[in-house]
């Protein structure tokens, strides 16, 4: 690791191009000022990047409390001397990697956004090398992931039931202390004491699927200390999670009959037409609930495997090959691409788990908003998911079975967020987004008091990084020039 010699030998101070903060800009928060007034300890860790520990306080009620850690790396601006501040980003989840995302970022971000602009990503809290959540060793998570998602009699109800107590039971075991507080509005919290850090008077911000969640409730939080916000892939806060999770179901239907559209366009192994391609998943979804396939020599690939299989080469249309050939074997008896798929979409490797992400998810849920609170809710709610999805609705009415047993009561109750008297916040949407509908971003876009919408007409999840030069224009113009559209764009 470069000591702060090595790194001043640079001809830059660490991390703040040609203009060194000379503390937390903006008022702090009464008793928070230790946090907002540390230095953190800027360490090389790849090219133009340094990471850096930094203390947030377990309980935002008690800062003189217990103490945990965000993990956090910054990308340099490649302008030091025309450094406009720190552009914070998040990737979404919850539970995804924002280091990951900013070791990434010179790949995928514009010039004009990495000249101007630190990039940091952090891991929030519960995340990654952040203070982390830990719930469930590989064996148990396999089993919780691999268990049917589409009950049909009371024995496979109860096996849901008795994985949703196993994996609530290892998280209060194991995390008991940090369960209460992986809420979004403990992690947007934490943003601001980041932003005071860093120096800047205002927040730069670009949140993607679930982190504009994460932004939207920081605009609420501290409306003032909004800068430029870019919110892509936007979750609606009003939604319940009942309402999230039938749209989300339908978006995904949205997803593959785009995909069975444009298979039976080309040369398709699944039929000659749309409707034969969605009849052969169909079969392959049904089949595998009775009869699960061969996967790795060590797994089965239950039906539930299959959906997860299905869905994540929805998220991005460069993937809908790989969907075609998946399924393609999984007809001819090789799950083996279905669990790839799923393995994937859940982040396991061949020696286990690469992250905790499938545990952050569930606990930041299920802390943000009310749920199911019985097997009989979720059971009498079944109906209304299938009529809006047949093939995904019972699977998206199942998936809160992981609240049921859930040890730490819900912190918030959706509702819409308006962040009055906040600078102009971008709000993007996809129109055939299956992850996160575009009805989302819309709603969130004439929920906030400043909202402005960019609609891109595609497919996938997100928009920024889709290869749609429209939006990456005005969202880099938006950024890094401050130019607000003076109303909604369609791209």
């Amino acid at each position: 690791m470069a000591s702060r010699a090595q790194e001043a030998g640079n001809g830059t101070a660490p991390g703040v191009g040609s203009n060194p903060p000379s503390g937390p800009v903006g008022p702090i928060p009464a008793g928070l000022e230790k946090f907002y007034q540390q230095r953190p300890d800027w360490q090389r860790c790849g090219t133009n990047q340094q990471c850096a520990t930094i203390q947030v306080p377990l309980d935002y009620t008690k800062p003189a409390g217990q103490t945990i850690e965000l993990r956090a790396r910054k990308v340099l601006a490649k302008d030091p001397g025309g450094r406009i501040g720190t552009l914070f980003i998040n990737p979404g989840g919850p539970g995804a990697s924002g280091q990951e995302f900013a070791a990434q970022a010179p790949m995928l971000f514009g010039s004009s956004v990495l000249r101007k602009f630190d990039v940091i990503g952090w891991d929030p809290r519960g995340v990654g090398e952040s203070t982390p959540v830990k719930c469930l060793d590989t064996a148990g998570l396999d089993a919780m992931i691999a268990a049917d998602g589409s009950p049909d009699n009371a024995a496979e109800i109860a096996d849901l039931d008795k994985q949703s107590k196993a994996f609530a039971a290892g998280c209060e075991q194991r995390s008991g202390r940090l369960l209460p507080h992986v809420n979004t509005k403990d992690a947007a919290r934490d943003i601001d004491v980041l932003r005071g850090i860093v120096g800047d008077p205002q927040l730069y911000y670009l949140g993607m699927s679930y982190g504009t969640y994460l932004g939207a409730t920081y605009a609420e939080e501290f409306p003032k200390n909004v800068g430029r916000m870019v919110l892509d892939g936007a979750v609606d806060p009003a939604s319940t999670s009942e309402q999230m999770g039938i749209e989300q179901a339908k978006g995904f239907d949205k997803a593959l009959d785009a995909f069975a559209e444009d298979c039976a366009q080309r040369s398709c192994k699944l039929g000659g037409n749309k409707a034969e391609v969605l009849a052969k998943v169909d079969q392959l979804i049904k089949d595998s609930d009775e009869h699960p396939l061969p996967g790795d020599g060590q797994r089965q690939v239950t039906q539930a495997l299959v959906t997860l299989g299905l869905v994540y080469p929805l998220y991005l249309k460069d993937f809908w090959p790989r969907l075609e050939d998946a399924v393609a074997a999984g007809l001819s008896g090789d799950g083996s691409r279905l669990l790839a798929l799923a393995d994937e979409y859940t982040d396991r490797k061949p020696t286990g788990y690469a992250d905790n992400s499938n545990e952050v998810q569930i606990a930041v849920n299920c802390s943000d908003r009310p749920d199911a609170t019985s097997i009989a809710q979720i059971q009498a709610e079944v109906p209304k998911f299938k009529a809006a999805s047949p093939r995904f609705g019972e699977f998206m009415a199942w998936s809160s079975v992981s609240c049921v047993n859930w040890p730490v009561k819900p912190t918030n109750t959706p509702h819409p967020i308006k962040a009055a008297g906040a600078k102009p916040i971008m709000v993007l949407g996809t129109t055939r987004d299956p992850a996160t509908p575009y009805e989302w971003a819309v709603g969130l876009a004439h929920e906030l008091d400043s909202g402005v919408l960019v609609t891109r007409d595609g497919d996938g999840h997100t928009a920024y990084l889709s290869g749609n030069a429209c939006v990456k224009n005005v969202v880099e113009s938006y950024l890094v020039q401050g130019n607000t559209p003076a109303a909604d764009i369609k791209c």
